[in-house]
């Protein structure tokens, strides 16, 4: 073991996990997590929870309490899920305490079936929010262009946010704007913006598995020279942006009214390609006041034989450049390639979502009480 995770810390990274399910809150683990590996938050998305209630593990008296009372599988859903997030929540609380809100937090995310629909994605915003009923919840709300203007309007009613499924440049653009607008309007409000935080879950590993694809599908030494290298290249240049939003003009203002800045949250950190370092993408993103939520294999890389050496984003950003224009002069569409991933992630979450709901559905069924 090393100090890996310790030292990560130290740099100023905080270490988030990205699973929860019942067993984990139940059996201790998550508070073991905090208490020995530095986990100091907790993100869920609809596939995860997909995995962890279909396992069946801790959720059954639940399940057979919502089926005599014949409620609708999405309401059976909402109950189950919301628990969760409520009990990891308090898990967490002393964290959120102790770091003045900006860790000790738990992330749930709006129906992803509503990801472009902006007026459903607010409504179910306010009602995770009222749902869970804690202060150090995350809505997630996907960076979809009907997701800006909910994070702006969530934000804007007091409801911290994680913007997710964030894989462009231009669109992590749009992110900040968004949040920031949303400040303004809560500052209208009469508000404390030092309660309202953000991060911006910037998705780091799908993108190499993308552009990898093509340049394999190249075949030539320029396209292999180039390969796993466009993932830490747009998420490093994802902070430059970051640096240059929140040292502007319009930020100051913002930044005297107790206002928090929206952190970088690097997502999608496992690493898929066997023939990279299982830690690539931890140790290659170092920078202070961000976030690496990573799924438990990760976190335990790290901790075996991850190598923290410092900050590794800064003074990579004119390389980053390069490396990205090295794949749109082999004929690469990086615009072709963030919107795909985009829309397969809202895709690959409502398919989850949908998975969730039928599974769900048929335990309920065979739990219902009979008639009589």
């Amino acid at each position: 073991m090393t100090d890996a995770l310790k030292r990560l810390s130290e740099e100023g990274v905080a270490i988030w996990l990205d699973d929860l399910s019942r067993k984990r809150i139940t059996s201790g683990n998550l508070a073991e997590l905090i208490d020995q590996q530095h986990v100091v938050g907790v993100t869920t998305n609809p596939s995860i929870f997909q995995k962890a209630i279909s396992s069946g593990d801790g959720y059954e008296q639940q399940l057979a309490d919502l089926a005599a009372r014949k409620v609708t599988v999405e309401e059976a859903i909402r109950m189950i899920t919301t628990a969760d997030v409520r009990d990891a929540a308090d898990i967490l609380r002393p964290v959120f305490d102790a770091t003045g809100g900006q860790d000790g937090r738990v992330s749930i995310e709006v129906d992803p079936r509503l990801a472009h629909n902006t007026k459903a994605t607010i409504a179910e915003a306010k009602q995770l929010a009222w749902l869970v009923d804690r202060p150090n919840t995350l809505i997630k709300i996907p960076a979809t262009k009907a997701g800006l203007p909910a994070i702006t309007e969530t934000i804007g009613l007091g409801i911290s946010v994680n913007v997710t499924l964030i894989f462009s440049l231009e669109r992590y653009g749009e992110v900040m704007d968004a949040y920031i607008a949303g400040l303004e309007k809560a500052k209208e409000r009469g508000l404390d913006l030092s309660k309202i935080h953000s991060v911006a879950s910037f998705f780091v590993s799908r993108v190499d598995t993308e552009i990898d694809k093509r340049l394999d599908a190249l075949g030539t030494p320029e396209a292999k020279a180039v390969r796993g290298k466009a993932a830490l290249a747009n998420a490093r240049l994802a902070y430059q942006a970051y640096e240059e939003v929140f040292s502007s003009d319009r930020w100051a203002a913002l930044d005297k009214a107790q206002a928090n800045k929206q952190r970088p949250l690097w997502a999608s950190t496992g690493v898929k390609d066997k023939a990279y370092k299982d830690t690539l993408y931890v140790d290659d993103l170092v920078a202070p006041n961000t976030v690496n939520t990573m799924p438990e294999a990760t976190l335990e890389a790290t901790e075996e034989h991850g190598e923290i050496i410092g900050n590794t984003i800064a003074g990579t950003y004119e390389q980053s450049r390069a490396e990205l224009d090295a794949v749109e002069k082999l004929g690469i569409s990086y615009d072709d390639v963030v919107q795909l991933l985009e829309d397969e992630g809202v895709e690959k979450f409502a398919a989850s979502w949908n998975d969730l709901l039928k599974s769900t559905e048929a335990v309920l069924e065979r739990l219902a009480p009979s008639e009589g």
